[in-house]
């Protein structure tokens, strides 16, 4: 198993980010501290092998607590969870060598996504005596995309189909051809649509016919 320490100041935050690593087949919490000097405590009676960490800590900024890590004896891998956004946390924490930043809030595939990615570079180094160019690729170089937060009341299941309508559909896709494909509400079937106009990842093309106002056809481009 692998062990983690989760950090968050929020007490239901931590329980919610400590379900998310107890859903995950090969991760198990041993420790959950609410603030930097009982994370860096953690740390050293408990050395786990991976650090949930959040930045805004009540007692030290979270990034103290990853360079405090950092100088420990036993070294501990850490992905930051926070709602800081701002580029110069970003940046300080790629700097303190942390394996992923995720920006809250997000949903668990977010999170499984990162342990699975975790889980398989520790098991592949594991069985390596030595590393080739073509391993530190896939150690550096591989890293899996965060899974994108979707807008209140829009779930996971819904948007992918009715992004696998949108990619059956090249020519474009009304959104009452749309709802009818995915058994929503036409008002439903539009919100989505418009999210993935929103992402980049579909564009509106007008379809003109007759004396009306001119249909919306959305189409998929990601």
């Amino acid at each position: 198993m692998i062990r983690v320490v989760v950090v968050d100041d929020d007490f239901m935050v931590a329980k919610v980010h400590s379900g998310y690593v107890a859903r995950t087949p090969g991760f198990e919490v041993v420790g959950v501290a609410h603030n930097g000097a009982d994370a860096v405590r953690l740390v050293r009676e408990l050395r786990p092998d991976l650090v949930l960490l959040d930045v805004y800590l009540p007692d030290v900024d979270g990034l103290a607590v990853l360079r405090e890590l950092r100088g420990l004896a036993d070294d501990v891998d850490v992905i930051v969870i926070t709602a800081a956004t701002d580029v110069e946390t970003v940046r300080s924490a790629m700097r303190g060598g942390v394996l992923h930043y995720l920006i809250k809030p997000f949903e668990y595939a977010a999170l499984r996504d990162q342990l699975a990615h975790f889980a398989a570079l520790d098991r592949r180094l594991d069985q390596l005596a030595s590393a080739g160019q073509a391993d530190v690729d896939q150690v550096f170089g591989a890293r899996p995309r965060s899974a994108p937060v979707l807008p209140k009341g829009l779930s996971t299941q819904t948007a992918n189909l009715v992004e696998r309508v949108l990619r059956e559909r090249p020519v474009g896709v009304s959104a009452s051809e749309c709802a009818e494909a995915t058994e929503l509400a036409r008002v439903s079937a539009r919100r989505y649509l418009e999210h993935f106009v929103s992402t980049g990842k579909a564009e509106v093309r007008l379809k003109y016919g007759g004396t009306g106002r001119p249909e919306r056809l959305y189409v998929w481009l990601g």
